[in-house]
């Protein structure tokens, strides 16, 4: 049984909910184990620093997710290449797409590094980074993305071994790495008193071991591809798909993560107060978002080793049952936060003002978390079918057509001597209408099925 776990899960078979949930159980754990790299930051840095580092540190953020948003192409594309291949049972060109993974990441770390690297400073000025925290998340960014390649490398052969149907491995190496994570969070910032700069530290060694484990457990599965030099020299009909599969999901990241820099511009006007109640929020978020992204993403490994195998009336029966276990565990989730949202808030801080407000942010959320559910089902399947466009457009019009100016739209509306940036609630409402007209978006164009026709073979 124990080996069972780490082998590979072929997802053509058997009842599809029972495949789904299987596959997703383990990812989810290791999603919110990855979470608890950015939460233990943030209570670490409340607590031990106190509010104005806690503030650098999420306004650091938006910046560190767009710098990144090539691992999450890469990613994105390698799942789906190895999930289609696996599924038909193609041993060289499964190979030939791990390989080809490996050597892409690499350029891609070099490239970000060397572009990057002098543009932070002059970014988080142009973004008006209040001066009380500006060096705390120059600080935080600047190691981040020079330690970078652990983050890269785990993103994207965690991908690879959930292609191939093992959610498990990935959750055991990231459970590893966020306890050493943790430990050197505490000694860090407790101990040694580096600040900011532990935290980062802390994070980047822990993300370089779970990048090692992974590539040690790929080296050890030859009964599914070979793995060698030879297969990591860059062919170009597999990192040509790779580009075309992976552009669209990385430019989908790269336009929520723009959209959340404009939207930062604004955040930051609302002073260091709302900018930390933002973080907390964020934290609390990314747990609640948790169901929802591990759902998505067994969905695009069931979805392209089904249609690998030429199977769509089975991949739309998972996707109506995947999409149902979504929704049912968001809508249990929004029911806790409502109910318990302030205890929450409180792990993170003692400021009790700044609890009332992150408690009256996350409110207005909390109903976006069920239709989040729809997107990232549904999503899931037409990536892992082939089709990466249509998610990208949906993302396009939702975070720039729609998101930006209803933020900034309140927030003029909403001038008053009192208030001369309007009022806060203008950052979650715009939020809240992305999420639901994504939801309705998405749920048309996986109905209309033109999906079915972007497979790989």
């Amino acid at each position: 049984m124990f080996k069972k776990l780490y082998a590979p899960m072929d997802m053509t078979k058997g009842a599809p909910w029972k495949g789904i949930l299987y596959f997703t159980l383990p990812m989810l754990i290791g999603n919110i184990a990855q979470q608890l790299y950015s939460t233990v930051d943030s209570i670490v840095v409340g607590q031990y620093i106190g509010d104005n580092a806690l503030a650098a540190v999420g306004s650091a953020m938006p910046i560190l997710n767009l710098l990144l948003v090539l691992f999450i192409g890469i990613s994105a594309g390698a799942n789906i290449m190895v999930s289609q291949y696996f599924g038909a049972k193609n041993r060289d060109s499964l190979s030939y797409t791990i390989g080809n993974c490996i050597t892409v990441t690499a350029i891609a770390c070099l490239i970000l590094i060397v572009i990057a690297t002098p543009l932070i400073r002059p970014l988080l000025v142009l973004l008006n980074t209040p001066d009380s925290i500006i060096d705390g998340c120059n600080a935080y960014l600047m190691i981040s993305l020079l330690g970078g390649v652990g983050m890269a490398y785990y993103n994207i052969l965690s991908g690879i071994l959930r292609g191939l149907g093992d959610s498990f491995s990935a959750l055991v190496y990231l459970l590893v790495a966020t306890v050493i994570n943790i430990g050197l969070d505490i000694y860090f910032v407790a101990s040694l008193g580096m600040g900011v700069e532990g935290v980062a530290l802390a994070t980047v060694i822990a993300q370089i071991i779970s990048s090692v484990l992974c590539c040690i457990k790929l080296a050890r599965m030859r009964e599914h591809f070979d793995f060698g030099f030879r297969y990591m020299r860059p062919k170009s009909t597999f990192v040509k798909t790779l580009i075309r599969l992976g552009l669209p999901a990385g430019l989908t990241q790269a336009i929520f993560s723009s959209a959340m820099i404009v939207v930062q511009s604004l955040t930051n006007q609302f002073g260091e107060l709302f900018i930390a109640a933002n973080v907390v929020v964020m934290r609390v978020d990314g747990f609640a978002m948790m169901p929802n992204f591990s759902f998505g993403t067994a969905l695009t490994t069931y979805a392209g080793q089904n249609v690998g195998a030429g199977l769509y009336d089975r991949v739309t029966k998972g996707a109506k049952q995947g999409t149902w276990m979504a929704v049912v565990c968001s809508a249990a989730i929004t029911i806790v936060i409502l109910l318990f949202g302030k205890g929450l808030m409180r792990i993170f801080t003692d400021t009790e003002e700044l609890v009332n407000m992150s408690y009256y942010v996350m409110s207005i959320l909390a109903a976006g978390y069920i239709a989040m559910a729809v997107t990232q089902s549904l999503s899931g399947i037409m990536r892992g079918a082939g089709d990466t466009m249509t998610p990208m457009w949906i993302s396009l019009i939702t975070t720039v057509a729609i998101r930006i100016p209803v933020a900034y739209g309140i927030s003029y509306l909403t001038i008053t001597p009192e208030l001369p940036h309007g009022r806060f609630e203008c950052i979650a409402i715009s939020l809240l209408v992305c999420w639901i007209l994504g939801a309705v978006l998405t749920a048309i164009f996986y109905k209309r099925g033109k999906w079915k026709t972007k497979s790989i073979e």
